[in-house]
């Protein structure tokens, strides 16, 4: 496409168009729907804390085999109002997310690297240097990060041991930020409670 000027992406991961060398060469505005995506992207990081604080991802399986027991969980959080959740990404869709969480009752915390003013709905907004401190807090964290040089591999054995032990980790950023294997070990040790992946 000689003539483009503009690429508009129907989704929000741009990194494998923005590293294109024409686009860069050629000054073409990249766009793509992280305001328009965002409000029902936080539905659905609340919908995977809602199921994973009331264990419906265990709880479906065993219905299904026809199983009656308790899924004997590390620490779970079963009512989230009145928890802290850690938005990782405080931006279009972090933004939304943390106005549902504060709507259900929970006491929010974010971090973000601009300096926009902070939402009235997110008690402290962090910079990306206290991601580990801000993680120790919370009951659940909501990674909301685009994929770049500092976000690839944030969210590996260091940040999950930060972390407070039983607290529920959701990705709704970019399935390169986290190492999964890390993720994994912390999932079988107990150290995170439960992972709602939207993307790996």
């Amino acid at each position: 496409a000689p003539r483009a000027l503009w690429v508009q992406s129907f989704s929000v991961g741009v990194e494998s168009c923005v590293a294109l060398p024409a686009i860069h060469e050629r000054g073409i505005t990249v766009t793509n729907m992280q305001r328009a995506l965002a409000p029902p992207m936080a539905e659905h990081a609340m919908a995977l804390l809602l199921a994973l604080a009331r264990q419906l991802d265990t709880y479906i399986v065993r219905q299904a085999s026809g199983t009656w027991d308790s899924p004997g969980r590390v620490a779970p959080i079963r009512v989230l109002a009145g928890k802290t959740l850690l938005v990782a990404g405080l931006g279009g869709i972090g933004t939304e997310v943390a106005r549902r969480a504060h709507a259900l009752g929970m006491h929010v915390v974010a971090t973000r690297a601009s300096d926009r003013p902070d939402p009235p709905f997110v008690e402290y907004v962090g910079r990306p240097g206290e991601l580990l401190a801000l993680a120790a807090r919370a009951d659940a964290v909501v990674a909301a990060l685009p994929l770049t040089a500092a976000t690839h591999g944030l969210f590996d054995a260091k940040f999950f041991a930060a972390m407070k032990r039983g607290a529920y980790f959701v990705n709704l950023g970019r399935g390169q930020s986290v190492v999964s294997g890390d993720l994994l070990v912390a999932l079988q040790s107990g150290q995170v409670g439960g992972a709602g992946l939207d993307v790996t």
